[in-house]
């Protein structure tokens, strides 16, 4: 696919918009890829990563290995994940902790037209598919619903594996890869040395983030390739279900204490936000919704008319 140095920008932006969802324990960046047109491509260029990418790489050099890569589309996108994750984790943290009905508002709005979005894609409706919404809705449910791991663990085999199981996450539409690493205890750690540029941790949980990558890509493929309608079906209701996650108003069922002696939210339950005990600043947070959800409708819009 030819691509024009603009082409390459928006690229850029929407990798950052990637990078952006992904930091948010509960909103996946590959709802991002998949909303912005690029799912299928990403998933066919990491799965290029192979044997046959080296021989090229000897036989024909580095040119003709770059572009049976989609070296440039890989490029752009992850350097805006990469640029988002690095910029906005401190702001992020920082709106989690002092407005965060505010931002799981956005996010929902933005989740929510997601659900419909990737339904539309769904040609053939059956049993079968409304049976795989229905039980990839109920698993997500469940996964939202699981405690966190009480203990933060930071050493380096650990944090490979975790970066190794929350890739796998954050490629699929609905499961949040951040949600993963908050469960496994992982979050706080390597948000901790994002934002202090601990490189050595960063580098850790990248490799295993490539390893994870590189294995699970291939596999959602080739689900793509075969059972398209099918796959559809269950990430509609991976989406479904994970809102739940994002829904702004909690109630905090047990704390717990941080590495720093904070009192922090461990478990927490949705509530209305009629019921919820503190400000639910409800006007800001439905306009928020509308925002979020219309994001989506003009996403797609555009990419209907390109």
């Amino acid at each position: 696919m030819r691509r024009t140095g603009k082409n390459y920008v928006i690229l850029t932006l929407k990798g950052m918009a990637m990078g952006a969802a992904d930091v948010v324990p509960g909103v996946s960046g590959g709802t991002i890829a998949f909303i912005s047109g690029i799912y299928e491509e990403l998933l066919q260029s990491i799965s290029n990563i192979n044997l046959s990418l080296l021989k090229t790489l000897k036989k024909d050099g580095f040119k003709k290995a770059w572009e049976q890569l989609n070296g440039n589309f890989l490029l752009a996108l992850f350097s805006g994940i990469f640029i988002s994750i690095i910029s906005l984790a401190k702001v992020i943290s920082w709106l989690l902790v002092k407005h965060p009905i505010l931002l799981w508002s956005f996010f929902f709005g933005l989740v929510l037209a997601s659900v419909i979005y990737v339904a539309k894609q769904i040609t053939k409706w059956n049993i079968l598919t409304m049976f795989l919404v229905l039980i990839a809705t109920t698993l997500a449910y469940i996964i939202t619903t699981l405690p966190p791991l009480v203990s933060e663990n930071s050493s380096n085999l650990f944090l490979f594996l975790a970066g190794a199981i929350a890739i796998c996450a954050m490629i699929l539409p609905g499961i949040s890869g951040s949600f993963i690493l908050v469960l496994l205890g992982a979050y706080k750690p390597i948000l901790a040395a994002v934002s202090n540029r601990n490189f050595v941790v960063i580098i850790t949980v990248a490799l295993g983030s490539l390893f994870g990558l590189l294995s699970f890509s291939r596999i959602l493929k080739w689900l793509f390739a075969n059972y398209k309608n099918y796959t559809l079906a269950t990430l509609t209701g991976f989406i479904i279900g994970s809102l739940n996650k994002i829904w702004p108003w909690k109630k905090v069922l047990r704390y717990r204490t941080n590495s720093h002696g904070e009192q922090v939210p461990f478990n927490e339950l949705s509530v209305s936000p009629f019921s919820y005990e503190g400000e639910p600043y409800l006007m800001y947070a439905i306009l928020l919704m509308i925002v979020g959800f219309a994001l989506i409708l003009l996403l797609e819009k555009l990419a209907v008319k390109k």
